[in-house]
């Protein structure tokens, strides 16, 4: 049922949109697809519908993902995902619109803040606060920010991978790279075309992903029957493919975020680096549920690594813990500055 007035914490991401409503908790989540009639421009569906229709559409039917490596590369299709969701939990009234935090990558431009902060605003919001996905995601993730002491998050979602050394409720050390969870697809997709002459969608590559991908090897190989169509002759084909070709297949984009994460502790303070290396490396995000990641992340780094207790929720749980105490927490925004 709607509420008349509550304050939202967003989790735009590249993947999925969660909002959590003040005193509710997480109320949405869908994927970010929006699905629209190319002829009238009308608005068909979003979340989970809309992405039910990718790939299966008519012509003047087009199914969405209007986020690109984390930012909005479809202003309109964006702000009619974040209006559809938010009625779905906020009754509209012209009296009282909700207060709005969302989460955006590190590094992103000015003009990038301004479209998510914008599009926000579109969407009905009353206020719009900016917050840094990795602090998000480290206050989530119950990490005490505010403590004197380096803690480490990263963050793997859909379109970025973050990483940030946080101390004093700053952030230290930050690196933000575009090779996350749809490149790890996108490279299933290409191994299977060029190892079995066979298409598959993003849709299934993911799922390969998430059932038996490994970051690492495992002491047992899986093996998953996977439907696609055959490349020669046009037809349905089902083939099986194994955890240890999916391996090989995500290993390059799997060493490149490793890669990012050294590089993120190379550029850390050495008071920050020795508490990191007692507190350990906290994971956050769908690419912390990959398979051995943690594992082999603790090999090549010689840290603790930790899988956050909720890794998917952790960057709208962070915004949500804001809007509980958000007059004693504004310095966390990174729009606060320039605030209406």
């Amino acid at each position: 049922m709607s509420i008349i007035s509550k304050d939202i914490g967003i989790d735009l991401g590249t993947s999925n949109i969660r909002l959590h409503v003040k005193g509710k908790g997480i109320v949405v989540e869908e994927p970010s697809v929006v699905a629209i009639n190319k002829i009238t421009g009308e608005i068909l569906a979003v979340g989970n519908q809309a992405k039910e229709m990718i790939g299966r559409t008519p012509n003047n039917i087009v199914a969405l993902k209007p986020l690109k490596d984390g930012v909005i590369a479809d202003f309109e299709a964006t702000r009619m995902l974040i209006q559809s969701l938010i009625s779905r939990v906020v009754q509209k009234s012209l009296f009282s619109k909700p207060r709005v935090v969302v989460s955006i990558p590190s590094g992103i431009t000015d003009v990038e803040e301004r479209a998510a902060e914008g599009v926000a605003y579109k969407a009905g919001a009353k206020d719009v606060f900016l917050m840094e996905e990795v602090m998000a995601s480290a206050i989530g993730a119950g990490i005490k920010v505010e403590k004197a002491e380096g803690a480490m998050i990263v963050d793997i979602g859909g379109g970025t991978s973050e990483m940030a050394v946080l101390s004093l409720g700053g952030i230290v050390v930050s690196n933000s790279i575009k090779i996350a969870g749809d490149k790890l697809d996108n490279d299933i997709v290409e191994f299977i075309k060029k190892k079995f002459n066979v298409a598959i969608g993003e849709t299934t590559a993911e799922e390969i992903k998430m059932s038996i991908g490994s970051a690492y090897p495992s002491m047992t190989t899986e093996e998953m029957d996977v439907k696609g169509r055959d490349f020669s002759t046009g037809l349905p084909r089902t083939i099986t493919v194994t955890s240890i070709q999916i391996e090989e297949a995500m290993k390059e984009v799997i060493m490149q975020i490793v890669d990012g994460i050294k590089m993120t502790l190379e550029k850390t303070p050495p008071e920050l680096a020795a508490d990191i290396m007692i507190n350990g490396i906290t994971l956050s995000g769908g690419g912390a549920l990959i398979k051995n990641f943690d594992r082999l992340l603790a090999l090549e780094t010689g840290i603790p690594v930790n899988i956050a207790e909720t890794p998917l929720d952790c960057v709208v749980k962070g915004a949500g813990k804001v809007l509980e105490d958000l007059d004693n927490l504004k310095g966390v925004f990174i729009n606060a500055k320039r605030k209406r």
